[in-house]
């Protein structure tokens, strides 16, 4: 009887075996968690759950008993401390070992972590994990009590979400971005404007081009504030650290599984070691052209996740789905279809006073990606749109009363 061994039990490890279960395999199936908690959903951490709206059961995305009923064996607080691809082994870190047939690598990203003077002080604290989560949200219990402001650094969706849900409780908030702009790796400059501006209208202070120095602490090593090249000192109670994350590949360099950013995949989830493969934030995915792309979403995880279970399964199928992602903050949800890399012009349709409208990412007059803010009509017609390769023009998108879809047809 085969076996499967995952390590991970987000989105993508719970993917894989449950689409296993679903296409008819038979045999074992375990999935292995450095985390004690049962899996759950990632994405409310920075919103609704740091913001106390949400109960754990609405964030648990599956109960032990519920994969136990599906004969999916979940082993959380055990770490994989080696891959033995020879014996196809994983040895533990409580002395024990775990065989495989089929080895599916769902191990995730970390933050990347400031590398200045002071950045280990009491109260400074990415946003990655429940613990993380909790984390903060206890820092900001704190900040309430004694009004004390907080920081983020890096204007990015997390420490945007976070900054939203801070001010949300009332305390001030400082973004320091040290690029010119916000979200400048995914939005067009027409929508980081627009959002710099959502959030000082909420009272955010924003300080783009920021250069900072180190992290002031006091005696007890807790934060009192961010101080700056220009010697300016940015006071905190919190500051939480949103400068990207890294690829959790190095179990799979380790052993000798090729990497670049993450561990490379096909687009079936396959790896350079024929008996394993990787899903979600983790997989760096071959793209037609030989470039490889990396995907933080729980649709990329979701698809992946798939491809990876059809092809241990004997079947293909291969993620070639247009990839989107959504943002909440405020009360404004943005949703991202395609991707934007690359392209030199914008067309807007809608008001972007009105606070509902779509930005269309154009290169050489083809369409790449479409930006929606409180327009899900918008959003699932640019899916198709992206879908089926059909580029409306400029002129096109900007006229309300042309209808997008009828070039579907």
């Amino acid at each position: 009887m085969r076996s499967v061994v995952i390590i991970g039990a987000g989105q993508a490890g719970v993917q894989v075996a449950e689409s296993l279960r679903a296409g008819g395999f038979a045999g074992t199936i375990d999935m292995v968690a450095d985390e004690p908690h049962p899996p759950y959903h990632r994405p409310p951490l920075s919103k609704a759950w740091l913001a106390g709206e949400m109960e754990m059961a609405q964030l648990t995305m599956r109960s032990p008993e519920v994969l136990a009923r599906k004969n999916i064996n979940l082993r959380t607080g055990v770490t994989v401390m080696q891959i033995n691809r020879a014996a196809k082994q994983l040895l533990l870190d409580d002395g024990s070992s775990l065989s495989f047939d089929h080895l599916v690598l769902a191990t995730g990203a970390s933050p990347r972590k400031l590398s200045m003077p002071g950045s280990d002080s009491k109260g400074v604290l990415a946003l990655r994990t429940m613990a993380d989560a909790n984390a903060v949200a206890e820092r900001l219990k704190h900040c309430i009590q004694n009004q004390l402001p907080v920081v983020v650094v890096g204007g990015g969706f997390i420490g945007l979400e976070v900054a939203a849900t801070a001010r949300k409780k009332g305390l001030a908030v400082t973004v320091l971005e040290a690029a010119p702009r916000l979200l400048g790796r995914v939005l067009a400059p027409v929508l980081s404007d627009w959002y710099a501006a959502l959030h000082q209208g909420h009272g955010v202070q924003l300080i783009l081009n920021a250069r900072m120095q180190q992290i002031e602490a006091d005696a007890n090593h807790a934060v009192t504030g961010v101080r700056l090249e220009d010697s300016k000192l940015i006071p905190a109670g919190l500051v939480v650290v949103g400068i990207g994350v890294a690829a959790n590949d190095q179990l799979a360099r380790e052993a000798g599984v090729q990497c670049d950013r993450g561990i490379v995949v096909d687009a079936h989830g396959r790896s350079s070691d024929s008996a394993i493969f990787a899903a979600g934030d983790c997989a760096a995915r071959t793209l037609a052209d030989g470039t490889l792309i990396r995907l933080e979403s729980v649709q990329n995880a979701t698809e992946q996740g798939k491809s990876v279970a059809a092809t241990i399964l004997g079947q293909e199928r291969p993620f070639t789905a247009t990839p989107w992602f959504w943002s909440d903050q405020y009360d404004k949800k943005l949703q991202m279809a395609g991707l934007s890399m690359g392209a030199t012009d914008w067309a807007v349709r809608g008001d972007m006073q009105s606070g509902s409208f779509s930005v269309y990412h154009l290169r050489d007059g083809k369409l790449l990606a479409v930006d929606s803010v409180n327009a899900a009509k918008d959003h699932l017609q640019a899916r198709k749109l992206v879908d089926a390769r059909v580029s409306p023009s400029a002129t096109q998108i900007s006229a309300l009363d042309f209808d997008l879809t009828g070039l579907l047809t």
